[in-house]
């Protein structure tokens, strides 16, 4: 192949990775919502209200990033999936993102042809038996019966736990949160086992929580985090900055309350002002309004806030931050900086 064809095949192919990439964010520009998938129900993180209002700590990822795209949080469509859907609707196009407090793994990434753009749950996989069994450590699980997801992580964790420790176990499959709390419940596993987030959310919606003790063991990493196909970086960079943008919020002092008065004007902190748009063209480089993050923090609060709110040790689930604290103290999370 002679130069000038070989480059010219380099520009089409260029232009046909550029249109590809833009496809996301037009397609939801043009339908005017996002669409979001999420878990079938887990209180906390995922679930509709009364109303049937979806709320959570994974909803408001959602929120956050329909408010940066299209400066409207209430502009998303949300999708519950299970375990073994989930992925398969991401790839199909059925949904845009997933936000359903999904571990990244290799094979995900990778295989799978996932992008996962961050984290926002460090957790790390559990499990919660009846009090009344007097069982103290999951090392005294030998022969239980366990309530567990298909198509999820904890499966392969559960297998490597009980072969290292010597020990049998039967498992239960279930497909969803709700059939693991009726099973559980109706004795027909001695455990559930699933994150250590879900396990409290789960135990939160009990009608007598203090009837049921999760075990101290953590036997497993789980990075849990929102996700997007492989191949539209356009659009994983958008969805990876507005997380940022609600962790970084959080460790300058950004919060719900006044975002709006400081993006009125220019701070005297350079980085907030990049963030916010009133210095610098970062909106710009995303394919956004100027004020993306000023919308995204807007619509429920920055990081701390949304787990205060949902997960945090003052709402039912009372889940302490740990390593969901900031680096600053103490804790994992820890935004690029915005410049």
């Amino acid at each position: 192949m002679n130069k000038s064809v070989f480059l010219g095949a380099l520009t089409v192919a260029g232009l046909a990775a550029g249109a590809a990439a833009a496809a996301t964010l037009d397609d939801i520009k043009a339908r005017g919502n996002l669409n979001c998938g999420v878990n079938t129900g887990l209180v906390g993180f995922a679930a509709p209200d009364a109303n049937g209002n979806w709320q959570g700590f994974d909803v408001a990822v959602c929120r956050a990033v329909a408010a940066a795209v299209l400066g409207d949080p209430q502009a998303v469509e949300f999708t519950p999936l299970t375990g073994k859907t989930r992925f398969t609707a991401l790839a199909s196009g059925e949904v845009d993102m997933l936000s359903r407090n999904t571990t990244w793994t290799l094979t995900r990434d990778v295989d799978l042809k996932n992008t996962f753009v961050g984290v926002n749950y460090y957790d790390g996989q559990g499990f919660i038996v009846p009090k009344e069994l007097g069982v103290t450590s999951a090392k005294e699980l030998a022969g239980a019966t366990v309530c567990i997801q298909t198509g999820t992580t904890t499966e392969l964790n559960l297998a490597e736990f009980f072969r290292v420790n010597n020990m049998d176990y039967e498992p239960v499959p279930i497909e969803t949160n709700a059939e693991a709390q009726q099973q559980y419940l109706a004795g027909a596993c001695d455990t559930y086992t699933t994150d250590a987030s879900g396990l409290a959310a789960t135990r939160a919606s009990f009608e007598n929580p203090g009837d049921h003790v999760i075990l101290p063991e953590i036997i497993s990493k789980e990075p849990l985090g929102p996700l997007v196909r492989h191949g539209d970086e356009e659009w994983s960079d958008i969805v990876r900055w507005t997380l940022n943008a609600l962790i970084a919020a959080e460790e300058l002092g950004v919060t719900s309350a006044n975002v709006a008065e400081m993006a009125s004007e220019p701070t005297n902190n350079p980085e907030i002002n990049r963030m916010l748009g009133t210095e610098g063209n970062l909106g710009e480089m995303l394919g956004l309004d100027a004020d993306w993050a000023v919308n995204a923090i807007s619509a429920g609060g920055n990081y701390g806030e949304l787990f205060e709110k949902h997960i945090g040790e003052n709402t039912p689930i009372g889940l302490a931050r740990g390593l969901n604290a900031q680096w600053t103290d103490g804790g994992l999370l820890y935004a690029p900086p915005f410049r």
